[in-house]
């Protein structure tokens, strides 16, 4: 697969590198040119690029000095060697210490560009396998980021997961809470055990109540056999409890009796059932205001929080941007693999890092899925983002739209885009289903 990438071309005859450089930079890569071995050490030492063409000999530092260098920096980062005819035996040493690749000065351009593509193409999916298999096991790898912000939050998880304490995750809808949770399971003593999840706004209060502490049989109408409940099948892990904020009163009294004697009592019986549960919430709320409205209740809150994890919004932490942004594409293709789609300018990257991202970065994901759906050439530039804020066709209108308008419109056109099928359409949303199923039903 092609994609965008920032290669380093390093010859000190500036023609040769000039020409390299050209004939990549129409190909749609960012190439940086230096004339020298030892300016293209320095290049590498301060990092981002994803594949260096070097020559091999060069005064003072040559090409396998650069490669050595590049090995150092990152021991994936694939390094293609130029070399005369004459010096094969140099080419093949490179490869035996680690170069990508070897071509033959005259160099043919484009035996080089297809070199480029593999050797990105395959560095980008070990990478992004990597990063599906973290996703899930909720390791913190499946938490991107190298700002200063995702640092510190990884860090934290890292020095509270041993602990059995409830956590609470507080953050923006979108913003990532149940990566944290599954972090947090996969990183502490209970990572063997199972990690279960709700949402306790997906479902009616009685439904819930059944959901989490299970039932007899006969307790209520409908229930013709028993059900242990979560707490029971979360037993010796994590239970995470999503949007407690939206949880009803009279479930928040039977949560705290869990969390603060470890018992749970299914619906309809007069027995409680000792559970050994980790419990992790989140919610997007304000709890302390809600708390002091009473609409939760003050002592379940000092129980749940009993260590505090914030999750930034996506517009504090811009720089994480561009690697989410590959992480979705190469997702997205992945999942649709009849869209031409195939690399990504670096406008619309940088495009794409300036955007609000109100939806935190379920809505960045959303976006490039919807972009790599609708595209219709290999190279989607910005003109493949403006396509995807507005539908095509649709009329201007200046007035100050309801985000509750908003929202029956993104729903809408996503329920078009996969031909009405509402499982789909709440898998790309980020929402579960049940969630979508009312959003629709609501009245006007």
């Amino acid at each position: 697969m092609t994609l965008s990438g920032r290669l380093l071309i390093v010859d000190d005859h500036r023609e040769m590198a000039t020409v390299v450089s050209e004939a990549l930079d129409d190909a749609g890569w960012q190439c940086v040119v230096e004339t020298s071995g030892a300016a293209a050490v320095a290049a590498l030492a301060d990092g981002g690029f994803d594949l260096v063409i070097t020559d091999l000999r060069m005064a003072h530092v040559d090409g396998l000095d650069v490669l050595a260098a590049a090995r150092a920096v990152d021991p994936e980062l694939p390094v293609i060697v130029m070399t005369a005819f004459g010096a094969i035996d140099t080419a093949i040493e490179a490869m035996r210490r680690g170069a990508w690749h070897y071509v033959t000065k005259p160099v043919r351009l484009e035996e080089l560009r297809l070199h480029v593509e593999r050797a990105i193409g395959e560095r980008r999916l070990r990478r992004e396998n990597r990063a599906l298999v973290a996703a899930a096991r909720g390791d913190l790898d499946a938490l991107v980021g190298d700002s200063r912000t995702m640092r510190d939050l990884r860090a934290l998880i890292t020095r509270v997961a041993p602990s059995p304490s409830p956590v609470l995750v507080r953050g923006e809808s979108g913003s990532g809470k149940e990566l944290v949770a599954r972090a947090l399971h996969a990183a502490g003593p209970r990572h063997a055990g199972p990690f279960v999840a709700v949402n306790c706004t997906a479902l009616p209060e009685a439904l819930l109540e059944s959901e989490l502490f299970g039932h007899v049989r006969g307790a209520f109408t409908g229930a013709v056999i028993a059900r242990a409940g979560l707490f029971v099948e979360a037993t010796g892990g994590t239970l995470f409890l999503d949007e407690i904020g939206d949880m009803a009163p009279a479930l928040q009294a039977k949560l705290l009796r869990v969390v603060q004697l470890g018992e749970v009592r299914p619906v309809g019986s007069d027995e409680g059932q000792a559970v050994d549960v980790r419990v992790v919430s989140a919610t997007h709320r304000d709890l302390e205001a809600r708390v002091g409205s009473g609409a939760f209740r003050e002592d379940l809150y000092y129980r749940l929080n009993v260590i505090p994890i914030v999750v930034p919004p996506l517009r504090d932490r811009r720089e994480d941007i561009p690697n989410l942004v590959e992480r979705f594409f190469v997702q997205a293709c992945t999942r649709n693999p009849h869209s031409p789609a195939r690399r990504l300018a670096p406008e619309l990257v940088a495009a794409l890092t300036r955007e609000p991202w109100p939806g935190n970065v379920r809505e960045l994901e959303n976006q490039l899925e919807r972009m790599v759906v609708v595209a219709t050439s290999a190279r989607l530039g910005v003109d493949a983002l403006d396509s995807v804020r507005r539908r095509p066709g649709a009329a201007v209108d200046d007035r100050v739209r309801t985000l509750r308008e908003f929202e029956d419109d993104y729903i809408a056109e996503i329920l078009a885009r996969v031909g009405g099928n509402k499982t789909r359409a709440a898998e790309l949303l980020g929402v579960d289903p049940s969630t979508l199923h009312r959003r629709i039903r609501r009245e006007p």
